[in-house]
Protein backbone atom coordinates (compact mmCIF):
# COMPACT_ATOMS: atom_id res chain seq x y z
CA UNK A 1 0.00 0.00 0.00
CA UNK A 2 1.23 3.43 -1.42
CA UNK A 3 1.88 6.19 1.38
CA UNK A 4 -1.03 8.23 -0.19
CA UNK A 5 -3.17 5.75 0.15
CA UNK A 6 -2.32 4.93 3.91
CA UNK A 7 -2.78 8.89 4.69
CA UNK A 8 -6.03 8.49 2.92
CA UNK A 9 -7.57 5.37 5.37
CA UNK A 10 -6.07 7.08 8.45
CA UNK A 11 -9.29 8.87 10.20
CA UNK A 12 -9.06 12.55 10.67
CA UNK A 13 -8.64 14.08 13.92
CA UNK A 14 -12.77 14.87 13.68
CA UNK A 15 -13.68 11.93 12.09
CA UNK A 16 -12.01 9.84 14.98
CA UNK A 17 -13.47 12.51 17.84
CA UNK A 18 -16.78 12.08 16.12
CA UNK A 19 -16.55 8.82 15.94
CA UNK A 20 -15.17 7.91 19.34
CA UNK A 21 -18.60 10.56 20.00
CA UNK A 22 -21.20 8.76 18.26
CA UNK A 23 -19.85 5.12 19.86
CA UNK A 24 -20.33 7.07 23.82
CA UNK A 25 -23.70 8.20 23.16
CA UNK A 26 -25.29 4.88 21.22
CA UNK A 27 -23.30 2.92 24.40
CA UNK A 28 -24.86 4.83 27.08
CA UNK A 29 -28.05 5.93 25.35
CA UNK A 30 -28.81 1.57 25.53
CA UNK A 31 -27.34 1.72 29.35
CA UNK A 32 -29.56 4.87 30.17
CA UNK A 33 -32.69 2.92 28.54
CA UNK A 34 -32.05 -0.16 30.21
CA UNK A 35 -31.83 1.68 33.43
CA UNK A 36 -35.03 3.86 33.17
CA UNK A 37 -37.27 0.27 32.24
CA UNK A 38 -40.14 -0.15 34.49
CA UNK A 39 -38.68 -3.52 34.43
CA UNK A 40 -36.69 -3.60 37.52
CA UNK A 41 -35.05 -6.74 36.61
CA UNK A 42 -34.05 -5.97 32.83
CA UNK A 43 -32.80 -2.43 34.58
CA UNK A 44 -30.75 -4.20 37.25
CA UNK A 45 -29.88 -6.78 34.62
CA UNK A 46 -28.52 -5.04 31.67
CA UNK A 47 -26.72 -2.74 33.66
CA UNK A 48 -24.52 -4.95 35.84
CA UNK A 49 -24.10 -6.70 32.62
CA UNK A 50 -22.69 -3.86 30.62
CA UNK A 51 -20.97 -2.35 33.29
CA UNK A 52 -19.17 -5.80 33.90
CA UNK A 53 -18.31 -5.92 30.03
CA UNK A 54 -16.75 -2.44 30.07
CA UNK A 55 -14.26 -3.17 33.27
CA UNK A 56 -13.02 -6.63 31.71
CA UNK A 57 -12.28 -5.03 28.06
CA UNK A 58 -10.97 -2.24 29.89
CA UNK A 59 -9.08 -4.12 32.48
CA UNK A 60 -7.59 -6.36 29.71
CA UNK A 61 -6.40 -3.34 27.44
CA UNK A 62 -4.43 -1.72 30.61
CA UNK A 63 -2.52 -5.06 31.25
CA UNK A 64 -1.78 -5.17 27.52
CA UNK A 65 -0.29 -1.83 27.97
CA UNK A 66 1.44 -2.49 30.87
CA UNK A 67 2.68 -5.80 28.75
CA UNK A 68 3.73 -3.36 25.91
CA UNK A 69 5.61 -1.33 28.44
CA UNK A 70 7.70 -4.18 29.41
CA UNK A 71 6.20 -4.39 32.95
CA UNK A 72 5.42 -7.83 34.59
CA UNK A 73 1.33 -8.45 35.44
CA UNK A 74 -0.54 -11.38 36.63
CA UNK A 75 -3.15 -10.79 33.79
CA UNK A 76 -5.64 -13.63 34.76
CA UNK A 77 -5.37 -12.71 38.44
CA UNK A 78 -6.48 -9.58 37.96
CA UNK A 79 -9.14 -10.03 35.38
CA UNK A 80 -10.96 -12.59 37.76
CA UNK A 81 -10.39 -10.29 40.63
CA UNK A 82 -11.70 -7.51 38.55
CA UNK A 83 -15.30 -9.74 38.01
CA UNK A 84 -15.65 -10.68 41.20
CA UNK A 85 -15.20 -6.93 42.75
CA UNK A 86 -17.75 -5.85 39.86
CA UNK A 87 -20.35 -8.90 40.70
CA UNK A 88 -19.91 -8.13 44.98
CA UNK A 89 -20.38 -5.10 45.08
CA UNK A 90 -23.13 -5.38 42.88
CA UNK A 91 -24.81 -7.95 45.06
CA UNK A 92 -24.40 -5.96 47.76
CA UNK A 93 -25.77 -2.43 46.50
CA UNK A 94 -28.75 -4.35 45.57
CA UNK A 95 -29.08 -6.28 48.94
CA UNK A 96 -28.65 -9.79 47.32
CA UNK A 97 -26.05 -11.01 49.99
CA UNK A 98 -27.55 -10.05 52.69
CA UNK A 99 -26.70 -6.36 53.43
CA UNK A 100 -28.74 -3.08 53.98
CA UNK A 101 -26.93 -1.76 50.40
CA UNK A 102 -25.69 1.22 52.73
CA UNK A 103 -22.61 3.18 51.13
CA UNK A 104 -20.40 2.30 54.22
CA UNK A 105 -21.27 -1.56 53.84
CA UNK A 106 -20.38 -1.69 50.41
CA UNK A 107 -17.17 0.18 51.30
CA UNK A 108 -16.76 -1.91 53.95
CA UNK A 109 -16.38 -5.04 50.89
CA UNK A 110 -14.42 -3.47 48.92
CA UNK A 111 -11.93 -2.46 51.29
CA UNK A 112 -12.04 -6.19 52.71
CA UNK A 113 -11.70 -7.25 48.70
CA UNK A 114 -9.09 -4.94 47.78
CA UNK A 115 -7.47 -6.38 51.24
CA UNK A 116 -7.64 -10.11 50.29
CA UNK A 117 -6.66 -9.72 46.66
CA UNK A 118 -3.25 -8.24 47.68
CA UNK A 119 -2.56 -11.10 49.65
CA UNK A 120 -3.76 -13.05 47.64
CA UNK A 121 -1.34 -11.97 44.72
CA UNK A 122 1.28 -12.23 47.14
CA UNK A 123 0.63 -15.71 47.54
CA UNK A 124 0.71 -16.18 43.52
CA UNK A 125 4.46 -14.86 43.32
CA UNK A 126 5.19 -17.16 45.94
CA UNK A 127 4.91 -19.48 42.77
CA UNK A 128 5.98 -17.83 40.36
CA UNK A 129 9.15 -18.66 37.83
CA UNK A 130 9.72 -15.08 37.79
CA UNK A 131 10.98 -14.14 41.24
CA UNK A 132 12.86 -11.51 40.37
CA UNK A 133 10.02 -9.23 39.03
CA UNK A 134 7.57 -9.96 41.92
CA UNK A 135 7.07 -6.49 43.31
CA UNK A 136 6.79 -5.04 39.19
CA UNK A 137 4.16 -7.96 38.86
CA UNK A 138 2.36 -6.85 42.19
CA UNK A 139 2.31 -3.82 41.98
CA UNK A 140 0.72 -3.02 37.83
CA UNK A 141 -1.58 -6.09 38.47
CA UNK A 142 -3.23 -3.85 41.57
CA UNK A 143 -2.89 -0.39 39.84
CA UNK A 144 -4.88 -2.18 36.73
CA UNK A 145 -8.05 -3.65 39.03
CA UNK A 146 -8.05 -0.05 40.81
CA UNK A 147 -7.67 1.82 37.80
CA UNK A 148 -10.47 -0.06 35.86
CA UNK A 149 -13.17 -1.78 38.11
CA UNK A 150 -12.55 -0.33 40.89
CA UNK A 151 -13.08 3.22 39.62
CA UNK A 152 -15.66 2.00 37.24
CA UNK A 153 -17.71 0.58 40.57
CA UNK A 154 -18.67 4.17 41.64
CA UNK A 155 -20.84 4.38 38.50
CA UNK A 156 -22.53 1.10 40.57
CA UNK A 157 -22.61 2.99 43.82
CA UNK A 158 -24.31 6.55 41.97
CA UNK A 159 -26.52 4.20 40.74
CA UNK A 160 -28.34 2.40 43.71
CA UNK A 161 -27.44 5.40 46.19
CA UNK A 162 -30.25 5.09 48.89
CA UNK A 163 -32.03 7.97 49.39
CA UNK A 164 -31.34 9.33 45.81
CA UNK A 165 -32.65 8.74 42.35
CA UNK A 166 -29.57 7.85 41.07
CA UNK A 167 -30.38 7.15 37.68
CA UNK A 168 -30.65 11.21 36.93
CA UNK A 169 -27.11 11.15 39.24
CA UNK A 170 -25.46 8.85 36.62
CA UNK A 171 -27.47 10.70 33.58
CA UNK A 172 -26.04 13.80 34.40
CA UNK A 173 -22.53 13.45 35.27
CA UNK A 174 -22.13 11.34 31.92
CA UNK A 175 -23.33 14.02 29.85
CA UNK A 176 -21.25 16.86 32.08
CA UNK A 177 -17.96 14.47 31.30
CA UNK A 178 -19.19 13.89 27.13
CA UNK A 179 -19.22 17.91 27.21
CA UNK A 180 -16.35 18.34 29.00
CA UNK A 181 -14.24 16.64 26.28
CA UNK A 182 -16.65 17.65 23.37
CA UNK A 183 -15.84 21.47 24.15
CA UNK A 184 -12.28 20.25 24.89
CA UNK A 185 -12.11 19.36 21.44
CA UNK A 186 -14.39 21.88 19.41
CA UNK A 187 -12.70 25.14 21.05
CA UNK A 188 -9.15 23.73 21.45
CA UNK A 189 -9.76 22.82 17.15
CA UNK A 190 -10.77 26.38 16.50
CA UNK A 191 -9.02 28.84 18.78
CA UNK A 192 -6.21 26.49 20.30
CA UNK A 193 -2.78 28.12 20.28
CA UNK A 194 -1.13 27.10 23.42
CA UNK A 195 -0.41 23.90 24.31
CA UNK A 196 -0.78 22.14 28.25
CA UNK A 197 1.05 19.61 28.65
CA UNK A 198 2.19 18.59 25.04
CA UNK A 199 4.94 15.84 25.92
CA UNK A 200 1.85 13.75 27.60
CA UNK A 201 -0.94 14.94 25.11
CA UNK A 202 0.19 17.65 21.90
CA UNK A 203 -3.45 17.97 21.10
CA UNK A 204 -4.36 19.11 24.59
CA UNK A 205 -4.40 23.29 24.94
CA UNK A 206 -5.47 25.96 27.29
CA UNK A 207 -8.01 27.26 24.65
CA UNK A 208 -9.42 23.88 24.98
CA UNK A 209 -9.70 23.38 28.21
CA UNK A 210 -11.23 27.04 28.85
CA UNK A 211 -13.59 25.09 26.18
CA UNK A 212 -14.37 21.96 28.57
CA UNK A 213 -15.48 24.01 31.56
CA UNK A 214 -17.60 26.58 29.42
CA UNK A 215 -19.86 22.99 27.76
CA UNK A 216 -19.57 21.35 31.20
CA UNK A 217 -20.47 24.52 33.06
CA UNK A 218 -23.73 25.24 30.71
CA UNK A 219 -24.97 21.69 30.16
CA UNK A 220 -25.06 20.90 34.22
CA UNK A 221 -26.94 24.54 34.56
CA UNK A 222 -29.60 23.06 31.94
CA UNK A 223 -29.80 19.78 33.11
CA UNK A 224 -30.31 21.19 36.88
CA UNK A 225 -32.85 23.73 35.30
CA UNK A 226 -35.09 20.59 34.08
CA UNK A 227 -34.39 17.82 36.14
CA UNK A 228 -33.26 19.27 39.84
CA UNK A 229 -36.20 18.49 41.26
CA UNK A 230 -35.89 14.80 41.09
CA UNK A 231 -31.99 15.11 42.34
CA UNK A 232 -31.84 15.45 46.08
CA UNK A 233 -29.94 18.66 47.09
CA UNK A 234 -29.49 19.60 44.19
CA UNK A 235 -29.15 23.58 43.02
CA UNK A 236 -28.19 25.97 40.73
CA UNK A 237 -24.80 27.01 42.85
CA UNK A 238 -23.80 23.01 43.07
CA UNK A 239 -24.34 22.77 39.50
CA UNK A 240 -21.90 25.47 38.66
CA UNK A 241 -19.23 24.11 41.30
CA UNK A 242 -19.88 20.60 39.77
CA UNK A 243 -19.81 21.91 36.57
CA UNK A 244 -16.34 22.83 36.93
CA UNK A 245 -14.55 20.12 38.98
CA UNK A 246 -15.85 17.84 36.93
CA UNK A 247 -14.66 19.03 33.89
CA UNK A 248 -11.59 19.70 35.23
CA UNK A 249 -11.12 15.89 36.23
CA UNK A 250 -12.88 14.48 32.89
CA UNK A 251 -9.52 16.66 31.73
CA UNK A 252 -6.84 15.11 34.31
CA UNK A 253 -8.29 11.48 33.20
CA UNK A 254 -8.17 12.04 29.75
CA UNK A 255 -4.20 12.62 29.87
CA UNK A 256 -3.89 10.32 32.66
CA UNK A 257 -4.63 7.99 29.93
CA UNK A 258 -2.73 9.27 27.42
CA UNK A 259 0.15 9.31 29.80
CA UNK A 260 0.09 4.93 29.95
CA UNK A 261 -0.08 5.46 26.31
CA UNK A 262 2.46 7.40 25.64
CA UNK A 263 4.48 5.02 28.34
CA UNK A 264 3.25 2.01 26.17
CA UNK A 265 4.56 3.78 22.93
CA UNK A 266 0.97 3.00 21.09
CA UNK A 267 -1.38 5.99 20.02
CA UNK A 268 -4.69 3.73 21.05
CA UNK A 269 -5.45 1.74 24.08
CA UNK A 270 -7.01 -0.76 22.10
CA UNK A 271 -8.49 -2.02 18.55
CA UNK A 272 -12.05 -2.63 20.50
CA UNK A 273 -13.40 -0.45 18.13
CA UNK A 274 -11.33 -0.27 14.16
CA UNK A 275 -10.75 4.16 13.54
CA UNK A 276 -11.59 4.65 17.05
CA UNK A 277 -9.70 3.45 19.51
CA UNK A 278 -10.25 1.01 22.97
CA UNK A 279 -12.41 1.25 25.85
CA UNK A 280 -10.25 3.02 28.05
CA UNK A 281 -10.18 5.62 25.17
CA UNK A 282 -13.76 5.83 25.42
CA UNK A 283 -13.79 5.59 29.46
CA UNK A 284 -11.05 7.62 30.28
CA UNK A 285 -12.86 10.54 31.64
CA UNK A 286 -15.42 9.28 33.24
CA UNK A 287 -13.14 6.71 35.15
CA UNK A 288 -11.95 9.89 36.95
CA UNK A 289 -15.21 11.90 37.56
CA UNK A 290 -16.96 8.86 38.86
CA UNK A 291 -15.95 8.80 41.91
CA UNK A 292 -15.67 12.47 42.41
CA UNK A 293 -19.48 12.57 41.46
CA UNK A 294 -20.43 10.01 44.07
CA UNK A 295 -18.18 11.69 46.67
CA UNK A 296 -20.18 14.70 46.43
CA UNK A 297 -23.15 13.40 46.58
CA UNK A 298 -22.72 11.36 49.54
CA UNK A 299 -20.65 13.96 51.55
CA UNK A 300 -22.14 17.08 50.56
CA UNK A 301 -25.53 16.61 48.74
CA UNK A 302 -27.22 13.67 50.78
CA UNK A 303 -25.46 13.68 54.48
Amino acid sequence: MSDAAAAAQTPSKAQVFLRRLITTVILWTVILAGLFSSNAMIADGLFLLIIFLLALAGLAEFYGLAERRGLACFKWCGLVGGALLMVGTFLNLTGHIGTSGSPARVNDFETGFLILFVLGLCLRQLVSRNGASGMVAIATTLLGLMYVPWLLNFIQKINFFPGAEGKYFLLYFVLLTKFSDTGAYVVGSLVGRHKMIPRISPGKTWEGFGGALAFSTTASLVFVHFFGNRMAGMNWFHAVILGVVLSITAVIGDLIESLFKREAGVKDSGRFFPGIGGILDLLDSLLFNAPIMYLYLRHILIK
